[in-house]
């Protein structure tokens, strides 16, 4: 590229050789028609803040950044819950708002999106000529990329667009630096886990984002530790393996609390600790803590490192595999029977309490019957999943068991409905060889339903699984006085018939004995290229698997 280009020309340059296929966008922008002329596919949806969900997937789960862009002003602004939610996952992506003329930059009520998405960004700036914008770019793709990983915006005035931008031929693609912790903290922390009588591994984020499967499971047979994750971290470890325990949050299966509760030494790794409501409380007094993150901020945050291992999950489990195998001269010391045998006794009494509602023929329909009749439907190694905010988060996650790496889109730190809509479509573009599964509720979908017209329009043929009982029924207890005066906990709609009417595949289910051969229906839809929601009406009686301490 030789001829001069103007920024929005450049700008899809750099998107193009950072290895971005699809653009996720609302209009106007003018960087959409560049990227399509570079052949980038754009992906307009209906609502910025499902665009920024998809790529949000796309950054999970594929080798490149997402992108975002929108228009200045009302864009940017309906843009900030889904950076918002980004920033609190650990999720790199870059976001390319317009923005006001730069005369008009700090003029009232011009909206100045890089002063305000400050404190949901890793990074936000302006770019204020045409010559700053191959610098900001590579700033931006380094740092969504690198550290704990995070949204980054770039803001790029509509006076600015035009301008010629130098720079873009010698642009070389972004890359992740990794690091390695201190030699002497690594065997420290090996030794700590060696002599711990009920050791824990507690996997976060941070595995998926070092693509670090593979070393986990090493460390875990070696030292004969029992596994559990974060719900960013499920899919980890396979949950099908004799060490695992299941994954943690509000809802946990039986043995992920017991061995959180008795647990002596607890090694966190690619897992930032943060206290949320919607995750693992690690009760402290007593117990040792080693702690691998990427991002030091996290040290000491929320729960006493004794042992601190700053670096990338992948090499740091190398290296302290090594250390642990120096230790324990080269093999296991032959506990895995004997904890297996413990995580049996944990969950199968508690997976048989659940057996009523897993196998229920009640009418509503349990939705935990919808999950156990989904998961033997579906090909688990072969679906990603995900879940909404609340009921379907609490009641999917303990009892979906995962086999293979990145087939659970797992979040929790930040609670915003609808986000599992745009998780499944981004998942989807990502990768198409796999079902791609969302699981939401009635609430959820009254957030970001419109845009299962975006799936049929653009063809992205995702399982989206609707569990309806018609009501906010989380809330009918916190706000027994409102719905008993005025109903306001009540919710309607006949989804599947909107569905139908976006151009999906669409069923209602009300029966059992209906539950799998419509889920066979929307497979096949599925299969030929149409996506498919299912919509289940479900009792409004909530229940979940929680453990007081």
């Amino acid at each position: 590229m030789n001829a001069a280009v103007n920024v929005a020309q450049a700008a899809a340059e750099v998107l193009r050789r950072e290895g971005v296929e699809h653009l996720f966008a609302y209009p106007l922008n003018p960087l959409i028609d560049a990227a399509a002329a570079v052949g980038i596919r754009p992906v307009v949806v209906r609502q910025e803040r499902v665009g920024i969900h998809m790529a949000d997937a796309v950054s999970r789960l594929g080798d490149s950044v997402g992108v975002f862009c929108m228009q200045a002003g009302p864009g940017v602004e309906n843009s900030f819950g889904a950076v918002a939610q980004a920033f609190a996952e650990g999720v790199p992506l870059v976001v390319i708002p317009g923005g006001a003329p730069r005369a008009q930059t700090w003029v009232q009520p011009a909206f100045n999106a890089a002063l305000n998405f400050q404190h949901v960004t890793k990074w936000a700036e302006q770019v204020t000529t045409g010559a700053g914008l191959v610098p900001a770019l590579r700033r931006a793709f380094t740092q969504a990329r690198n550290g704990r990983p995070g949204p980054v915006l770039v803001e790029i005035p509509g006076d600015v667009w035009a301008e010629d931008a130098p720079g873009v031929e010698e642009y070389v693609p972004s890359r992740r630096a990794r690091s390695t912790p201190d030699a002497d903290a690594v065997d420290a922390a090996a030794g700590a886990l060696v002599a711990a009588e009920r050791p824990l591994i507690y996997a976060g984020q941070g595995v998926h984002h070092a693509r670090a499967w593979t070393g986990l499971r090493e460390l875990a047979e070696l030292l004969e530790a029992p596994v559990t994750t974060s719900l960013e971290g499920k899919s980890a470890f396979p949950e099908t393996h004799p060490l695992a325990l299941g994954s943690g949050g509000v809802a946990m299966p039986r043995a992920v609390f017991e061995h959180v509760r008795d647990a002596d030494v607890v090694f966190g790794v690619g897992a930032s600790f943060t206290a949320t409501g919607f995750g693992i409380r690690f009760p402290t007094a007593g117990r040792t803590f080693v702690h691998n993150t990427v991002d030091a901020v996290d040290l000491d945050k929320n729960v006493p490192a004794a042992h601190a291992l700053v670096g990338d999950a992948g090499l740091t489990l190398a290296t302290l595999t090594d250390a642990v195998r120096d230790r324990l001269r080269g093999r296991p010391r032959g506990r895995a029977d004997e904890v297996a045998a413990r995580i049996r006794a944990q969950n199968d009494p508690w997976l048989a309490g659940w057996r009523p509602h897993l196998d229920s023929d009640a009418v509503p329909l349990s939705p935990y019957r919808v999950i156990r009749d989904l998961m033997a439907t579906v090909d688990v190694a072969r679906t990603i999943i995900t879940h909404d905010a609340g009921s379907p988060r609490d009641e999917l996650s303990p009892f979906w068991r995962t086999e293979a790496p990145h087939t659970y889109l797992g979040w929790g730190k930040s609670t915003q409905l609808g986000y599992g809509l745009g998780l499944a479509m981004g998942a989807k573009l990502a990768r198409p060889d796999m079902l791609c599964v969302n699981v939401w509720g009635d609430a959820a979908i009254g957030m970001t339903g419109m845009d299962l017209e975006t799936c049929a329009r653009v063809g992205i043929p995702i399982l989206s699984v609707l569990l309806n009982n018609f009501a906010m029924a989380m809330e009918d207890r916190i706000m027994a006085v409102s719905r008993e005066r005025y109903a306001s906990t009540d919710i309607s709609g006949d989804y599947a018939a909107m569905a139908r009417a976006f151009g999906l595949h669409g069923e209602r289910v009300t029966a059992p004995s209906d539950i799998v051969p419509a889920l066979r229906r929307a497979r096949t839809a599925v299969d030929a290229g149409t996506p498919a929601l299912v919509e289940f009406v479900t009792t409004r009686d909530k229940c979940y698997s929680t453990f007081q301490s």
